[in-house]
């Protein structure tokens, strides 16, 4: 029979050890992500901004200028040399807006849409096999997890209040 310490210490260390593999996970994804920004030649944001861009152009509504500033929490200034940036490379380009003639629509281009699928195929498929091997059961919970897990860390606000007060 084990005491209530012991049921204690060894939840802490099945903790622990949840911690370290959400850790581990994030600090892997992080170097994928880093590996595919190398190999696109992009940057943190301008990355960001292509996967918003790409989002946007596969559900048909593709992004004004200012709107991306505002999904990127950046300047519309800082946003034009994004874009130019995005454009000169090949990831994205300026079009007239078909319902508003005066308006700019930002669309990442066929090429790039090509190039991420390419660089992030493999991890799909690597995450389907693994999602594919496990139970109902266990997807209910895992996805139940990571979306609480998502919403605290989405709630975080920073600085931190004093303890106590």
């Amino acid at each position: 029979m084990t005491s209530g310490t012991d049921h204690d210490a060894g939840h802490v260390t099945h903790l622990d050890a949840l911690t370290d593999a959400v850790r581990r996970y994030r600090d892997a994804e992080g170097a994928m992500r880093g590996r595919s920004r190398e190999s696109m030649h992009l940057g943190r944001t301008d990355m960001t901004a292509l996967r918003l861009l790409l989002r946007a152009g596969r559900s048909g509504r593709p992004l004004s200028a200012a709107a991306l500033a505002r999904e990127l929490a950046i300047s519309t200034a800082a946003t034009t040399v994004l874009v130019d940036r995005l454009e000169k490379s090949g990831h994205a380009e300026r079009r007239r807006s078909a319902t508003d003639g005066r308006g700019v629509e930002i669309w990442p281009t066929a090429s790039s849409d090509e190039e991420v699928r390419s660089t992030m195929g493999a991890l799909h498929e690597r995450m389907k096999e693994i999602t594919n091997a496990l139970s109902p059961e266990e997807t209910a919970v895992i996805h139940r997890f990571l979306g609480d897990l998502g919403v605290a860390v989405s709630a975080l606000d920073f600085p931190f209040p004093a303890a106590g007060g």
